[in-house]
């Protein structure tokens, strides 16, 4: 049976990838001599205190970054921040604010619920005027934000969306639907009227930017004068790349959902008809990463060329097929057969595809060409990227080879296709009332790992609940390896190449901003690794008996 997705595709996946590592950790622990279970009021205490923590001294006016030195000299997002800012993406913010939420939910202590209060507070103060967020808030003021624009972010050689300081809000990455997906759930909560008006600019963001067509720009509202490495801009174009069109479809749901809003099943509608409208013709019925407003195959970051692309192509199919749960209708399964058959095709050679990968990441419009990634140079200065049919010496920060699962995708079709439709669609929040889910960081039944049907669970669950426990440390947070760091801005990198093959590293020469991984990892503070450790403790509360 479908259960409607309590979240995005994308955050069941790294949610689910959040609790595989979590079980693999603990594995060989459950098996041994039994472990007597923490008593509720103990698991209780425990997250009170690492919440305590969390809001007194890792929150910054409510906002969070991603991690913490122990003290909190540094502190980074996807790149290192100020003390003043906050960040956007997941697991950032909005993430802790869902948390929050969920962890109310399961103890019922307003002190969650105020928890999550602090947390909007923080995006509303950082809500771009047009109702979405960039990637990253500066508590500090607009020139304290363009100056680590004109410094940390021009210098980040692999992470071009930060060399530029557009001043408009970004769909990348998930964050504004997060944060939207936020104030939706906390407006629902207790219909508390002061999140309306920021919950509908929101809403506003999200149906002003939507295309005809039906789907979204990358970034708005839109911006012309910007160029891209001497290319036209490609923020505007029709972003499928990165779960943009599958979170705003889903926010819509929500909303829809929630709110009862009519209106709202229009857009939901044409957003995924753009996916039909996007798949390409008979010869290579795939997908690409973005599209041109006439939804030609388009070309993003310099390492993001022009061309088909295999695991986008996955990810569409397996949200046509979502699509089709939602609504019943068999328009979105039509010609999914052709991309799954043109994706057994187009997979790589066993002599050269690397061990756990299938697929090239990149196929050339037209000739069907793999297309792979390199660089030169030591920096954004004197760098650049490039690409050719050589599938050797590609670049490591940006895959060049996929893994798809080509047969589990065709399994999956097959189960529903066979299926009852009203079986499959009986859950559907565009065809019946359904509530918000109560939990929007545990999982979902159909790729959570967690089987509830399963009774072994209740003692794992106990076993990595009592480890949490004791993992606490006297300051009320699990410490954890940072695995990556990155060079403090010191100069703006030279235009001249400084000695060393930088092609196949995370970073380049000491000028790059980039973060790499850590050979000596620092342990500190970890938003992702709260949110994890919480969220077994909730699933162990929601479970224990």
């Amino acid at each position: 049976m479908f259960a409607y997705p309590s979240h995005s595709i994308l955050r069941q996946r790294l949610l689910r990838a959040c609790f595989i590592a979590v079980l693999s950790l603990f594995h060989a622990g459950a098996s041994a001599a039994p472990v007597v279970a923490p008593s509720k009021d103990e698991v209780l205490t425990a997250m009170h205190r690492a919440t305590a923590f969390m809001l007194e001294k890792a929150s910054n006016e409510g906002g969070y970054v991603w991690f913490y030195l122990p003290d909190f000299s540094r502190r980074w997002g996807e790149l290192e921040a100020k003390k003043s800012m906050i960040w956007i993406q997941p697991p950032g913010t909005g993430s802790m604010g869902h948390l929050f939420l969920d962890a109310y939910h399961a103890t019922g202590d307003e002190y969650y619920y105020r928890a999550a209060e602090s947390v909007a507070v923080a995006l509303i103060r950082g809500q771009h005027p047009s109702g979405g967020w960039n990637y990253v808030v500066d508590f500090a003021g607009e020139d304290s934000l363009r100056q680590w624009y004109a410094t940390v972010g021009r210098n980040a050689w692999r992470l071009e969306e930060f060399q530029h300081y557009y001043g408009n809000a970004t769909f990348d990455d998930g964050g504004t639907a997060e944060c939207a997906k936020f104030l939706l759930r906390l407006f629902v909560e207790k219909h508390d009227a002061k999140y309306r008006p920021a919950l509908d600019k929101a809403l506003r963001f999200v149906l002003d930017s939507q295309y005809a067509v039906g789907g979204w720009p990358q970034r708005f509202p839109l911006m012309s004068e910007f160029s891209h490495h001497g290319r036209p801009d490609y923020t505007p174009f029709i972003t499928l790349n990165d779960n943009v069109a599958s979170e705003n479809i889903d926010f819509l749901i929500k909303c829809y959902q929630a709110l009862g809003e009519t209106r709202l099943l229009d857009p939901i509608r044409r957003g995924m008809d753009c996916y039909l409208a996007a798949q390409q013709g008979p010869e290579q019925p795939g997908w690409a990463l973005q599209y041109t407003l006439d939804l030609k195959p388009a070309g993003a970051r310099t390492y993001e060329p022009c061309g088909l692309v295999t695991h986008t192509t996955a990810s569409c199919i397996e949200d046509l097929m979502q699509f089709y749960r939602l609504t019943g209708d068999k328009k979105y399964l039509g010609r999914i057969p052709e991309a799954l058959a043109w994706l057994e095709k187009v997979r790589s050679p066993k002599e050269i595809v690397p061990e756990g990968r299938t697929h090239p990441t990149f196929l050339e419009v037209g000739t069907g060409k793999p297309i792979y990634l390199h660089r030169r140079g030591s920096n954004v200065f004197n760098g650049e990227y490039y690409t050719d049919g050589d599938p050797h010496h590609i670049i490591t920060h940006y895959g060049s080879f996929r893994a798809v699962d080509v047969a589990g995708l065709r399994g999956r079709l097959e189960k529903i296709k066979a299926a009852p439709v009203s079986e499959l669609t009986k859950d559907s929040p565009l065809l019946s009332s359904v509530p918000l889910p109560r939990y929007f960081t545990l999982g979902n039944p159909d790729y959570n790992v967690y089987d509830e049907k399963a009774g072994e669970d209740q003692a794992k669950l106990g076993f990595r609940a009592k480890q949490l426990l004791a993992r606490l440390n006297s300051d009320g947070y699990w410490p954890v390896p940072i695995r990556y760091t990155s060079h403090p801005y010191t100069r703006d990198g030279s235009k001249q190449p400084v000695d060393g093959d930088y092609c196949e590293t995370k970073v380049g020469d000491e000028t790059d901003t980039s973060p790499f991984p850590d050979p000596s990892p620092a342990v500190g503070i970890s938003t992702g690794a709260y949110i994890r450790n919480m969220g077994v403790l909730i699933e162990y509360l929601t479970h224990a008996k």
